[in-house]
């Protein structure tokens, strides 16, 4: 109890900035891992493989993404609910929502998983393989799939692990896993010559390792918050409160999933098998740049959502604006070093003359109007930390579906490959006032 009086005492009355840091820095690093999982893989394969190798990862993105959504809906959703129930000082739920949603992961891995082994060829044709791709993706896929089960225990519970006041405990197992990760990537693509099956295993053997420090921290009484027998059995006002808020993380990953099979179609029909796997490398960057600003994001959602429980608005407030400040930091960093030095970036994941030259040119296109995007993910976590789920939700959507997929689908019939890169600057530009309008909108009333 005198642990729980500190770490609520804290988030009521800590100065923000250092707050935000002490739960920023795990978060960034979280989130962060999460990305090097898939970026580590890419640049060994790229490396020790080939070109065409990456192409085939490239293909496997959305079922990766698909089976993530499903994990997302649940740790997201959890983590909120138990910072907002902590912060009205509601012990016995937070516990109850620990229980469902292990109960919850468990369930739809094992609904999504069978699926996708099933169908694999199917679903590959259909994301734009072809001959030389698709032997390089289900060698990857057929160990990924299985292995995924690990990947939610892993990341969801570890944001659990931080919502809950153990920032630092979180952060080592994330870096367990990352450190694990990068090692037997090169052990067992360089050492034992296996390929992309290597990368496979050593991601698989890493979630292994980290999801079972991860849940070892929930079986421990000691814990703020951790099992207990009688809180696995589904109850459903508590299932509909986590499912409610990680809706929106939800139907995001859904719309990524969904968006990446229509760039596949529409990179191989302007620029080929390369084009893809230009993507691939473009979509790392990237990738690792919203990691960073969303680890930032995500560390702002104990403050608020304890201080919007406990009634605080003013500490809430000041937290979102010095997020907001940092995140297009963050983005404003990227989009300068994109349009710099995009060879440079480029290089790190393959030596293919014609495929650094494709990845070069829609990574400087792509990053365009990268600058307030920063700004737009900061937003939706906010929404996403106070439990206006719908509005965090249609944020998530606006920049995935509402603005990207009509893009997608208009300009490249007139600008060919380019028109692809510069679906997404469009999009961002469209989401970002969006974003911004919700939010004017919202402290209007508020």
């Amino acid at each position: 109890m005198i642990e729980t009086n500190q770490i609520t005492q804290r988030l009521e009355t800590e100065k923000i900035s250092r707050l935000l840091l002490r739960y920023a820095i795990p978060a960034v690093i979280g989130t962060m891992v999460n990305a090097l999982y898939n970026i580590v893989d890419r640049i060994f394969i790229g490396q020790g493989v080939g070109a065409m190798a990456i192409s085939g990862l490239t293909l496997t993105f959305p079922i990766l993404i698909f089976l993530q959504a499903f994990g997302m809906l649940v740790g997201v959703g959890a983590a909120t609910r138990i910072s907002i129930y902590l912060g009205r000082k509601e012990h016995d739920m937070a516990e109850k929502v620990l229980g469902n949603a292990l109960t919850l992961t468990v369930l739809f891995s094992l609904l999504t998983i069978v699926p996708c082994l099933i169908w694999m060829d199917e679903l590959l044709i259909a994301f734009g393989g072809s001959e030389q791709t698709i032997p390089y993706a289900k060698d990857y896929l057929y160990i990924a799939i299985p292995g995924n089960i690990f990947a939610p225990l892993n990341f969801n519970f570890s944001s659990v692990m931080r919502a809950s006041g153990y920032p630092k405990k979180s952060m080592t197992a994330m870096l367990i896993g990352a450190f694990l990760n990068v090692v037997l990537d090169a052990i067992f693509i360089f050492g034992f010559d296996m390929g992309i099956r290597g990368a496979a295993i050593a991601t698989v053997i890493s979630m292994l390792v980290s999801s079972v420090f991860v849940m070892s921290h929930f079986l421990n009484k000691n814990s703020l918050v951790h099992f207990r027998p009688h809180t696995f059995r589904l109850q459903m006002p508590v299932v509909w409160g986590i499912l409610s808020i990680g809706m929106s993380p939800f139907t995001m990953q859904l719309a990524a999933s969904l968006v990446n099979v229509i760039m596949n179609h529409s990179l191989k029909t302007y620029g080929g098998d390369l084009a893809i796997g230009a993507n691939g490398i473009i979509s790392s960057i990237g990738m690792l740049l919203i990691m960073l600003t969303m680890g930032v994001a995500q560390g702002m959602q104990p403050i608020v959502g304890y201080n919007w429980g406990a009634g605080h608005r003013k500490r809430v407030m000041e937290t979102l604006r010095l997020v907001i400040i940092t995140a297009t930091i963050i983005t404003g960093t990227g989009f300068l070093c994109s349009t710099l030095f995009p060879e440079t970036l480029v290089r790190a994941f393959t030596n293919d003359a014609e495929m650094t030259a494709i990845s070069s040119n829609g990574l400087r296109l792509s990053l365009l109007l990268f600058l307030p995007v920063g700004s737009q993910v900061a937003i939706t976590q906010f929404f996403q930390s106070i439990g206006v789920a719908w509005k965090a939700m249609f944020l998530s959507l606006s920049r995935q579906v509402l603005f990207l997929i009509p893009v997608l689908l208009l300009l490249p019939p007139f600008l060919g490959l380019d028109g692809v890169w510069l679906a997404g600057p469009l999009s961002d530009l469209a989401a970002v006032t969006t974003a911004w309008l919700l939010l004017w909108h919202h402290i209007k009333r508020h």
